[in-house]
């Protein structure tokens, strides 16, 4: 596989900002993407520095896309950067300006740990047509139960969503989210994956029942494990694999 860095400017930030891309040295047409997205202490170095990603990934003829978005949950910050918008349509424009990536529904995934789980599911519940699949490894799925439960966040959510009762029925909200779309035939297939001993487990364990009930089209995947990098390096490796399965479909 070749990895590629890129430093560019962008519009949307109006700050330089970059990303990284794992691509096949060979390969013929367009790529299917997986948009991977990191967690809130890291950048978009991290999946490379701290998983065998690359590694994995040269098993499959895929685009692996690797964003930085600073500690911004994916949002469009009350005090900060526009990074949703950043993130949901200059970054995938980008991308398929510069390298021959499909833009195909059934060939276009996102994923990502922890804050980036939740980015995923965020993603690809307000965007359902656009992809086949979303995978979240110990997502932040409930922000609204976690910044409630967790007072020492308030700060910096506040920075983000502005209130509690603005992110509460917001598109940043997946519970309100998953209650919007659900029934609809374009929703991408959800895979969750969590540790019993992450801090986050018992959201993920009540949000893959909320799914379940919904009728979505979702796997639940729970094993000995916590919120560190050995999980997720093992578990990227499950997300890979049930990637290849749906494009071998």
């Amino acid at each position: 596989m070749a990895v590629l860095s890129s430093s560019f400017s962008s519009k949307v930030l109006d700050i330089r900002t970059s990303f990284h891309v794992i691509l096949p040295e060979e390969f013929e047409g367009r790529l299917p993407v997986l948009y991977l997205l990191h967690g809130l202490s890291d950048d978009d170095t991290s999946w490379l520095q701290n998983s065998s990603i690359a590694r994995y990934a040269n098993k499959m003829a895929i685009a692996i896309v690797m964003p930085q978005v600073q500690r911004s949950f994916y949002a469009d910050m009350v005090e900060g950067g526009a990074y949703w918008t950043f993130l949901s349509e200059e970054l995938p424009a980008l991308i398929q300006r510069w390298f021959p990536i499909s833009q195909k529904k059934e060939e276009t995934f996102v994923a990502g740990l922890s804050m980036g789980g939740y980015g995923a599911l965020k993603w690809g519940l307000n965007y359902p047509e656009k992809f086949a699949g979303i995978a979240s490894i110990s997502g932040a799925v409930d922000l609204v139960g976690l910044w409630k439960d967790d007072a020492s966040r308030n700060r910096e959510f506040t920075r983000i969503f502005g209130s509690l009762e603005e992110l509460e029925g917001s598109q940043s909200d997946l519970v309100y989210l998953m209650n919007q779309v659900k029934g609809q035939s374009n929703v991408p297939e959800i895979l969750q994956i969590c540790g019993r001993e992450d801090f986050l487990y018992h959201y993920n364990v009540k949000f893959s029942k909320q799914l379940a009930d919904l009728d979505f089209d979702s796997s639940w995947i729970e094993a000995q494990g916590t919120h560190n990098w050995e999980f997720w390096d093992y578990y990227i490796q499950t997300v890979l694999e049930w990637i290849e399965t749906k494009l071998k479909k």
